[in-house]
């Protein structure tokens, strides 16, 4: 969707899964990008994480494409870290046209069994980890007069959910940090948008973790029964594909939405349908 020859895309999160996604499609489109990623064990997350060897396939898969990219290991905890790459990335291309708070991890449990240390790496990353993205970048759009952002939030930015409290609540934190900052640089050419994903098939729910948060008690599920259990929208899928997340992203993007800001959109099979807003 459109063109995005000469533009370039920050992607935080996005050595594997919907970064990547969304990184290919860009490129795909003519825009160069720039990745950071954090890789490696996240101690109070069960699910393996990116790895150095995720991060070079995306690589490789970019400038097949006939695109230049940049990448470096940061976490997105870390704005001194987030700061000087965005720094660099612009003093590599000129600017940074797009940003892609995508960067997330995903943990269970009961809040009054919860530790303080799950709680506080959830919401360090899934939403100071945002406000970290939007404060390296942001300012460089401000001077440039132009910038498309749009930060992942997620389904259970909508919702409660059980045993993902934390998560949650990370999620929901997401959406009033983009409508907050939508209102801030409306006026400076910038549109911040928010998407919130159904269940995507991906590694951060494509585990044995997961499937036992969603199948409690159950030994040795079906592929079948798994599929089932997994089905939490009206449309009776279990999960997107990272493509379809990729897909409205690039509509956000793209000049196309230049008056879309300080929204949230799925996609989300139809579970939109149930919420009060």
């Amino acid at each position: 969707m459109g063109n995005f020859d000469g533009k370039v895309a920050f992607i935080t999160g996005g050595a594997r899964g919907q970064g990547r996604s969304h990184a290919l499609h860009l490129a795909r489109a003519g825009a160069d990008i720039v990745i950071c990623d954090a890789l490696g064990a996240q101690p109070t997350a069960p699910v393996h994480m990116a790895s150095k060897d995720d991060l070079e396939e995306t690589v490789r898969l970019i400038e097949a494409e006939g695109r230049r990219v940049l990448t470096r290991q940061v976490d997105v905890r870390d704005l001194p870290g987030l700061t000087t790459f965005a720094d660099d990335a612009v003093a590599e291309f000129g600017k940074i046209d797009i940003l892609l708070a995508n960067a997330g991890i995903m943990s269970f449990g009961q809040l009054d069994e919860m530790s303080s240390t799950v709680w506080q790496d959830t919401i360090d990353t899934n939403l100071t980890g945002v406000f970290n993205s939007f404060r390296a970048v942001v300012p460089h759009m401000k001077k440039a007069g132009y910038g498309r952002i749009v930060a992942t939030s997620s389904g259970g930015g909508r919702i409660g959910f059980p045993n993902l409290s934390h998560y949650v609540a990370a999620k929901w934190g997401v959406i009033g940090l983009v409508k907050s900052l939508a209102l801030e640089v409306c006026q400076d050419g910038i549109t911040v948008n928010a998407v919130t994903p159904t269940n995507v098939n991906t590694d951060m729910i494509r585990n044995q973790p997961t499937v036992e948060l969603f199948m409690p008690g159950v030994e040795n599920p079906t592929q079948e029964e798994i599929e089932k259990a997994f089905v939490i929208n009206p449309m009776g899928v279990p999960w997107l594909e990272p493509s379809d997340v990729s897909k409205l992203i690039m509509f956000l993007v793209s000049h196309d939405a230049k008056f879309i800001t300080g929204e949230t959109m799925g996609p989300l099979a139809g579970q939109a349908a149930n919420n009060a807003v």
